[in-house]
């Protein structure tokens, strides 16, 4: 089912949602960056505004025409929504007759990711290979309760490179609405086509006129042109050819510059890596066992035996590239890259996993 929705029908649709007794998550415009956050009005979004973003750099300004989705990603990934930061794994207290251990049952609210990109909605498709086999029952708690308005993004940001990695800019799965802004002088409304039968009981409630060939002509070209003015490339299955060049000393190059300060696998919104943490009260009687978000970067992360496994910022750094874009498609079939781009945006030196590891892949000097 598609349907040319006003502005006003899309603010319908936030309406609709939140009467569904969803919160819905969006991007908001909030300590200079784009971030996401529940909002309860279409007025929250973003409105007027873009983003530059490029190696190590971003910022904000605004544009004339009053586009919702006007700014590239986000700064911080969606998957916070479904695999929190910090999750309470069971909890152990001690009484009288003994110590009694609970684990807590997962509580999901139902929620709507309103204006999630194409790139990011490939990721929770990445992320669903990771927690639902075997099950994580807070993520599929989470994911299942989880409404998806997706958005065609007509503004790729300077990092992007989805287009080559076949995950955007227009939405292909995984939605049950997904939206297209069409602003022009002449004109500002919104595509909308459903993804699922609930995404199509949803557009049936709103009032939206049926599209014509010019509509669709119009997203068709958005996108085409979106897809061109990419400010990156990389093919999915390039970076394989660096499967054995361990001892490449592009490695020493890129380690020079890493600070591990691992701003690249926390926006991320693929990167899964956890840790638990265990935390007492003062009387000894209630012990927490929580799971927390970690990073391969750290030095402790690797810690075995008596010892960290990567003591080098060399060896995070390979681990971390090789895994995400070699030794996951051993893992999972798939490339653990979407194209996002938010590792070279927040990367404070701006370094570009697509130059590293074309240089890897390809320039001599690697073991094979």
């Amino acid at each position: 089912m598609d349907v040319v929705l006003s502005r006003d029908g899309v603010a319908d649709l936030v309406r609709q949602l939140r009467a569904d007794g969803r919160r819905v998550i969006a991007p908001v415009r909030r300590d200079g960056a784009i971030r996401l956050d529940e909002v309860e009005s279409l007025d929250e979004l973003p409105t007027g505004w873009t983003d530059d973003q490029d190696g190590g750099s971003y910022r904000l300004h605004r544009i004339e025409r009053p586009e919702l989705f006007g700014s590239a990603t986000p700064a911080m990934p969606w998957k916070r929504w479904v695999y929190p930061e910090r999750t309470l794994l069971m909890t152990a207290e001690r009484r009288d007759d003994g110590i009694t251990i609970t684990t807590p049952e997962p509580e999901a609210v139902p929620q709507a990711f309103f204006g999630i990109r194409s790139c990011d909605v490939h990721a929770l498709s990445i992320l669903d290979q990771v927690f639902l086999d075997p099950v994580d029952p807070t993520y599929a708690a989470m994911r299942r309760s989880t409404f998806i308005v997706a958005v065609g993004c007509a503004r790729p940001g300077g990092t992007c490179f989805c287009a080559s990695m076949g995950t955007g800019p227009a939405p292909t799965a995984g939605y049950d609405i997904a939206l297209t802004e069409i602003c022009t002088v002449e004109r500002h409304d919104f595509y909308a086509e459903s993804g699922s039968e609930q995404g199509a009981v949803m557009l049936g409630r709103l009032d939206g006129r049926s599209p014509t060939d010019e509509d669709r002509a119009v997203v068709s070209g958005l996108m085409t042109d979106a897809a061109d003015q990419m400010g990156r490339r990389l093919d999915p299955t390039d970076p394989t050819a660096a499967r054995d060049h361990y001892d490449h000393p592009r490695w020493d190059d890129v380690a020079a510059r890493c600070l591990a300060c691992a701003n690249c696998t926390m926006v991320c919104p693929t990167c899964f890596c956890s840790t638990t943490e265990d935390t007492s009260d003062l009387a000894g009687v209630v012990s927490r066992r929580w799971r927390t978000w970690d990073s391969c970067f750290t030095l402790d992360f690797s810690y075995v035996g008596g010892a960290p496994a990567r003591s080098s910022t060399r060896s995070r750094y390979r681990q971390w590239l090789l895994h995400k874009l070699v030794t996951w498609h051993d893992q999972f079939g798939t490339s653990g890259c979407v194209g996002c781009g938010r590792c070279i945006t927040w990367c404070p030196v701006g370094i570009d996993l697509t130059v590293e590891i074309a240089a890897i892949a390809r320039e001599p000097g690697g073991s094979t």
